[in-house]
This record gives structure tokens, C-alpha cells and sequence, in this order.
């Protein structure tokens, strides 16, 4: 099948004169679960080309069999160097879309509307979307066709409130992931700050932060193979 993978194009961590962009985990270990499964990938973002890496994911201590994946696989490299522009996409070209997160996507994804209506359309088609961590926030402005926000009774998780106090960004970020889902009308739930948590309801998929990626592209797997609903 094809799927595709959107990253953020965001670099700057607010006001801060600070880095940011995706996290390299959580683009990694969804990009080679979906590979390994056979799967065709596409990569986009808003601006196209190489997205900004967030710098603290690149760090020793950050690193997983899946970075270390991708940093011996220059195939690999050279495809994320070459994004696809988002508003170039056709949505109907893939089966399953796929979301990492970073805060990157907190500044541009939340407000992108190519990813709005490419993420309606793709539910609406019957195939899922995932999106773990910080990416849920392409989540803040999609409506239903009846105007309502799509996350509205939707059960879904996302980075926590306790994980962005953990990692020094509350006042940083233009929002919180988790108030902003619960403002929007969704079930939100969550595990232990930093453990593996997924949810999935029906065709949306939702990954609480960086151990969840993985996990988050098993689900979107399952999501692609299972029968469609009548």
C-alpha cells in the first residue's frame, strides 16, 4: 500500500532562539515498521525538502534501533532531504496517513490548511490516519462537514500536560496538546508521563509521545488491513 508520511517544516522553538522541528524517533521507527511491512512511503511537509530536526532527538541519549537505522541508510536520508510540498499531494493516492511529532508541528501543522482538509478527506475515504506525540495538533482546526471539531467525542491521546512541564516547554508552546484536545470536546485519555500509550477510534489513531511511535504504526497497520466498515 502507500503511505504517506507528513513532518512539520517548523525550526524555531518559539522566542526562545532555541531549535526545533520533528523528533527523529518518532519519524524513524513509524517509517521502518510501515517498510518493513512492504509498504510504499511518501514523505511531505509545508515547505517541501529537508524538514528541521529537532536537535535535542539527535542527541546520544536519544538515540533507538531505528535512528541508528536510519543514520546507516542514506536511501532513507536522501528521501527525507526531498519532501514532497503538502499542497502538492493528492490525498487520494494513499491508504493511510501517517503523522510524527516533534513541536514543530504545535507552530505550522496546527494551522495548515492542506493538512486540515487532507486529513477530512482521508477519514472520510475510509482509510486511517495516526499521529503520535506533539502531531495530534494537526488535529486543532479539522471540523466535521457539519462544522464540528472532528476530535469532538473522539477518544485520542497526545503529549500530556506533565510531559511538557517534564521537558521545560509549558510557556514555550503556542498551546497545550492536552487542553486543546479536551477544549475541542475529545475523550482524552493518557498513560504514566513518557510510557507507550495508543489509542484508536475507528480510523484515528493517537500516540502519546516518543515510545508510542512505533506502537502508533503497528495500529495503522492493523487499520490498514481491516475490513471496512459498512
Amino acid at each position: 500500500m502507500n503511505i504517506l508520511m507528513i513532518l512539520t517544516s517548523h525550526a524555531e522553538l518559539g522566542d526562545t532562539g532555541h531549535k526545533t522541528g520533528f523528533w527523529l524517533e518518532e519519524f524513524a521507527a513509524p517509517y521502518y515498521v510501515l517498510k518493513d511491512a512492504g509498504h510504499d512511503i511518501t514523505l511531505a511537509s509545508p515547505k517541501g525538502g529537508q524538514p528541521p530536526l529537532d536537535p535535542k532527538s539527535d542527541a546520544p541519549d536519544a538515540q533507538t534501533d531505528a535512528t541508528r537505522r536510519f543514520k546507516a541508510d542514506p536511501t532513507a536520508q536522501d528521501q527525507l532531504a526531498r519532501t514532497e510540498r503538502l499542497a502538492e499531494i493528492d490525498p487520494t493516492m494513499f491508504d493511510g496517513v501517517f503523522y510524527p511529532g516533534g513541536h514543530g508541528p504545535m507552530w505550522d501543522l496546527a494551522e495548515d490548511a492542506d493538512s486540515q482538509a487532507l486529513i477530512k478527506e482521508t477519514l472520510a475515504a475510509g482509510k486511517p490516519v495516526a499521529l503520535v506525540c506533539h502531531a495530534p495538533a494537526a488535529l486543532k482546526n479539522v471540523t466535521t462537514t457539519e462544522g464540528a471539531p472532528l476530535v469532538r467525542g473522539k477518544r485520542v491521546t497526545g503529549f500530556t500536560n506533565g510531559e511538557e512541564a517534564a521537558v521545560g516547554l509549558t510557556d514555550v508552546v503556542p498551546f497545550l496538546l492536552e487542553e486543546m484536545l479536551k477544549a475541542k470536546g475529545a475523550d482524552y485519555s493518557k498513560a504514566g508521563d513518557f510510557q507507550s500509550y495508543v489509542v484508536a477510534d475507528g480510523l484515528l489513531i493517537t500516540g502519546q509521545n516518543p515510545a508510542s511511535s512505533g506502537p502508533a504504526a503497528e495500529a495503522l497497520l492493523k487499520a490498514l488491513v481491516a475490513e471496512p466498515v459498512a
